[in-house]
């Protein structure tokens, strides 16, 4: 199904984890790296070709993602005369494509390269959201730096409620480090006293000032 400037509709994905890293997927029998990705059937939405391709390629259903995002419009790459079969030349010129950002709400172990009896990918990794686009097939580096950053800005935050917690733990454990210990041993100075002064434990007593001339005096009331 091609549109009338012999475009393909296809689907790109990026799929997140819970450290915003992508689904980097290798394709069969090749070096090359790439994200999820497939043709729009006829009749079907782009998000309907979406899961399906997920499904197909990753081994993942509905409820094990989020949608994030899309892009707003279309995204078009050519492909070179080279990888297009004689008997398309002439008539087919590439793909344009609406992608999606997903975030993994499953698990890792929840992926699967072999859901189907034609898997696309026969090795996959987790990496940081800016891929190195110099693995990608040439012809499709500009549509990925493309949907990279349109859908950058849509990339969920980090919990930062856990992370004050977290904070706020790491917080009271120097405090109770730094924290001089309790009970009767406490009660003894660290320090030796001049000759002839002496230790008040009470602040306010007149003793601990007399014993101290330099200490500053309570004002009166």
């Amino acid at each position: 199904m091609l549109d009338r400037d012999g475009f393909r509709p296809n689907v790109g994905i990026i799929l997140l984890n819970q450290k915003n890293q992508v689904f980097w997927g290798k394709r069969i029998r090749t070096h090359s790296w790439q994200f999820p990705q497939g043709g729009i059937d006829r009749g079907e939405t782009p998000e309907q070709a979406m899961y399906r391709e997920l499904h197909e390629e990753v081994g993942l259903m509905p409820d094990h993602v989020r949608i994030v995002a899309r892009t707003r419009d279309w995204l078009r790459y050519e492909v070179p005369d080279r990888y297009i079969r004689r008997d398309a030349r002439g008539h087919y010129k590439g793909q344009k494509q609406i992608w999606y950002l997903l975030q993994l709400v499953g698990h890792d172990w929840d992926l699967n390269l072999r859901a189907t009896d034609h898997p696309e990918f026969d090795a996959w990794r987790w990496h940081d959201y800016w891929v190195p686009l110099d693995v990608v097939v040439e012809f499709k580096r500009g549509v990925y730096e493309m949907a990279l950053t349109e859908l950058a800005r849509f990339l969920p935050r980090p919990d930062m409620r856990n992370r004050f917690l977290r904070g706020s733990m790491r917080g009271r454990e120097a405090d109770h480090r730094d924290r001089p210990p309790h009970g009767p041993a406490a009660a003894a100075p660290t320090f030796e006293l001049p000759p002839g002064a002496s230790f008040d434990p009470d602040p306010n007593s007149a003793s601990d000032h007399a014993s101290h001339p330099d200490s500053p005096t309570p004002a009166s009331p």
